[in-house]
């Protein structure tokens, strides 16, 4: 699908500077988090810590795991609106090609779907489908 539409150099100037600051900002609480591991601490290794300290530990870094793997879709879904941004396909749609509505990029700078797509596809082909259920239940 060819593109008739592209951003304005000055508007997606603004957009890759913000990103870029998000990028930065992502990284720091990625090794924040890190260093809040209680399993990065060498000493508990050597430590007869009681059953209930254990357990504190492995809550611990379950709740560390959690916050880094999610900052870490955050960073990948910045650095990939970036790659977007370099190449000239910043807010059109990676599934089927339409250009993302400005007020969702406005919300999701790093949004690669247009909003029917991160829906799970048009909407109008979603509520022919529901539509087409209802009627077929009610005979």
């Amino acid at each position: 699908m060819k593109q008739a539409f592209k951003f304005p150099n000055r508007i997606l100037k603004n957009i890759k500077a913000y990103l870029e600051r998000e990028k930065r900002e992502t990284e720091e609480k990625i090794k924040r988090v890190e260093s809040e591991d209680p399993f990065a601490d060498t000493d508990r290794l050597s430590d007869n810590a009681s059953s209930d300290t254990d357990v504190k530990e492995q809550y611990g870094h379950a709740r560390v795991t959690a916050l880094k793997r999610e900052l870490e879709r955050t960073l990948v879904k910045i650095r990939k609106a970036l790659t977007r941004i370099g190449v000239g396909k910043y807010g059109f749609c990676t599934r089927c090609g339409k250009m993302i509505d400005t007020d969702r990029l406005s919300v999701m700078p790093a949004a690669d779907l247009c909003i029917d797509c991160a829906n799970g596809g048009n909407s109008k082909e979603n509520n022919k489908k529901n539509n087409k259920k209802e009627n077929t239940s009610k005979k």
